[in-house]
């Protein structure tokens, strides 16, 4: 933890960079903003909602593909997407009886497999 601090810390004596800090400060994200980004990522830090928009970044889906692919209940299942579809991380269309779902645009996949590149990454 004490080395931890010595990482994060400055030095005693630093009067700080040569940045603008006026100017980050006036650019910073709104609270509104980080709170809507911050509720994206926490979409992205369920294993199964991940799985949920790598299968659907593939191809649209029905509920019950979906099951299938995931070998998971529909309540559960259905309950995901639910969270995914009120954060407009996925949508979906009617067919009939049957519900299709998809990625909201392609700003998810962007994030979603630019993500997936930095882990991968090494």
């Amino acid at each position: 933890m004490e080395k931890m601090m010595h990482e994060t810390a400055c030095e005693d004596s630093c009067a700080g960079s040569e940045a603008d800090i006026r100017t980050v400060k006036s650019r910073l994200v709104t609270e509104s903003t980080a709170a809507d980004l911050a509720d994206l990522f926490k979409a992205l830090g369920d294993p199964t909602r991940v799985k949920i928009i790598h299968a659907l970044h593939q191809c649209e889906l029905c509920v019950h593909d979906l099951t299938v692919v995931l070998d998971m209940g529909q309540s559960a299942v259905s309950h995901q997407l639910r969270f995914l579809r009120n954060l407009r991380i996925v949508k979906r269309r009617k067919a009939g009886k049957t519900v299709y779902y998809s990625l909201d645009d392609d700003h998810v996949a962007q994030i979603f497999i630019l993500t997936l590149e930095h882990l991968r990454h090494k």
